[in-house]
């Protein structure tokens, strides 16, 4: 690469592809953090057991996320 295609900022040798998955991901990490909190709120002030459901129920959309991101 010279000198001059550097300081214009062309770099052709990496190329990044747009993540075409951005979109459903933070869908899915949104959810996630609601249903951490609400399973949170529900285990400290009602019932532990449906509130340690709910935050299960959470981690499977973070999972799910997870697979996404490293699918790009």
């Amino acid at each position: 690469m010279t000198l001059q295609k550097r300081k214009r900022g062309e770099n052709h040798d990496v190329e990044e592809r747009p993540d075409r998955y951005l979109r459903l991901r933070n869908i899915l990490n949104l959810i996630f953090m609601v249903g951490a909190i609400v399973g949170v709120a529900v285990y400290l002030w009602a019932d532990s057991t449906v509130g340690t459901i709910i935050i299960l129920g959470a981690m499977v959309f973070k999972m799910v996320e997870c697979v996404y991101r490293y699918k790009k």
